[in-house]
């Protein structure tokens, strides 16, 4: 189907939205700025918008062919896609696998321990307040989703982990940590939305380790775009 790009909606920090002839389906545009520290530090990672948009929607194919329901609609132009309207449910959700980033400061552990089982974490997705963490409970006082889509959402989580962890590692990927959106239709349904990316995610090479994702922009490692480059190309398999 052809969608018709009409007002913009919304832009973030990473992403562009805008509305459609159908009201229940919004086009995302896909940027090359990068944000850390909650926007705090900025930049340019050059041709992520494209990376990030193409892999995302690649994942989230696949997503859907293994029962987990997406927001993706259709692939329009290497940065934008089509995707179903969502209200997009105010919690982030923080898989790991692997300790790194805040979860070796927070706790005080060294960076690459493998855990029995992944963690989940919960985040009130709010930037004046800093993204600050919460539990269920504050979620369900707070009314940012109710018991049962809450229990649903942790559901899809983990399952979305475990088929991501097998799709890296088919491509030489071990998959740290990442966080997750989950958005309502307007029907009510809980869908994952957002993206799937090396924005979102921890990539490190199974073999040397070497980071792959947005922590060389955050950390200042240099490479930032050859990371970006380097999983596409394993996942899509292009040069």
């Amino acid at each position: 189907m052809n969608f018709e790009k009409l007002e913009q909606l919304y832009e973030g920090k990473a992403k562009r939205v805008y509305a459609t002839q159908d009201p229940e389906v919004v086009i995302v545009s896909y940027k090359d700025d990068a944000t850390a520290f909650n926007g705090l530090k900025k930049g340019t990672i050059t041709g992520k918008g494209a990376i990030n948009n193409r892999m995302t929607n690649n994942l989230m194919r696949r997503l859907e062919e293994k029962g987990v329901p997406t927001h993706y609609i259709q692939e329009l132009s290497d940065r934008e896609t089509a995707v179903k309207k969502v209200a997009i449910v105010p919690l982030e959700v923080i898989i790991r696998n692997i300790s790194a980033g805040s979860f070796s400061k927070r706790y005080g552990v060294e960076e690459g321990i493998v855990f029995e089982a992944p963690t989940i974490e919960f985040s009130y997705k709010n930037d004046d307040l800093g993204d600050p963490l919460l539990n269920d409970y504050h979620a369900l006082a707070l009314k940012l989703a109710t018991a049962g889509e809450i229990e649903l959402i942790k559901k899809y989580a983990f399952a979305v982990n475990e088929l991501l962890k097998v799709f890296m590692k088919e491509i030489g990927i071990d998959l740290v940590d990442f966080k997750l959106e989950f958005g309502k239709t307007a029907d009510g349904t809980i869908v994952l939305a957002d993206e799937i990316s090396p924005d979102t995610c921890r990539l490190w090479d199974e073999t040397t380790h070497e980071k792959l994702d947005k922590d060389r922009f955050r950390r200042d490692l240099g490479g930032a775009e050859e990371a970006y480059e380097e999983v596409m190309r394993r996942l899509m398999g292009e040069q």
